[in-house]
């Protein structure tokens, strides 16, 4: 389980620690960009790798325990979660590194007119749902590491955005909003043109995904079980 710690802490640190931080952006001025980027991603590689193999071999310390009652509730939310980061992925964004220059209000399209952060949105429903449905110690530490890791990501890339794009920046900003459907509540945008540019390509993949991963789930030795 000390093992599991140490990853975990490990795996938030290098991102809370480094990415979205000034810091990020002293060593992106003295390495380069791409460099750190290469540098950064290993580092998350090996995290992620550590972390898995850490849980792998942690012991079951039950917490709250095992909700059996809510498993068909947590497969809906998983299908969820799979929409928001399958079809975040499929659409192109200026949160996403290596696309900042399409930054300006016209580019909150699609799913970034829901939330700017479909992705890591996703990967926080995700993680939450298995955190809930597992309840025990190795789990928490876990999903509770990649929840806390999404939901902080989705401040780390405004915060990185703000300080390095300023006012156009902000001018995309007010287009889209980081809590989901937020800016659509508000009025800052609006639900058909969201549904007509993502289209049916999108959602039909992250359903495919979806379904291949609920047939591998139980085989692979999932921890929603």
């Amino acid at each position: 389980m000390r093992d599991l710690l140490a990853a975990c802490a490990f795996f938030l640190l290098i991102h809370f620690g480094v990415s979205g931080t000034r810091l990020r952006d002293a060593l992106v001025k003295r390495l380069g960009e791409k460099p750190y980027r290469g540098l950064f991603s290993l580092a998350s590689l090996g995290g992620m790798a550590w972390v898995i193999f850490a849980y792998r071999q942690a012991p079951y310390i039950a917490t709250w325990g095992k909700w059996p009652a809510f498993r068909p509730a947590a497969y809906g939310l998983v299908f969820v979660a799979f929409l928001f980061a399958v079809i975040g992925l499929l659409t192109p964004s200026p949160t996403r590194v290596g696309l900042e220059s399409r930054l300006d209000p016209g580019s909150a399209r699609g799913m970034t007119r829901i939330t700017r952060h479909p992705f890591l949105w996703g990967v926080a429903l995700w993680s939450a749902t298995h955190l809930a449905v597992n309840g025990d110690a190795a789990s928490l530490m876990l999903f509770g590491s990649f929840l806390a890791l999404a939901l902080g990501g989705t401040l780390s890339i405004d915060s990185k955005r703000r300080r390095r794009y300023g006012r156009k920046w902000q001018a995309f900003a007010e287009a889209t909003s980081n809590v989901p459907f937020a800016a659509l509540s508000r009025g800052s945008n609006r639900v058909a043109p969201a549904l007509a540019e993502i289209g049916l390509w999108r959602p039909l993949i992250a359903i495919a995904l979806f379904a291949i991963a609920f047939y591998l789930h139980g085989r692979l030795g999932s921890p929603l079980h």
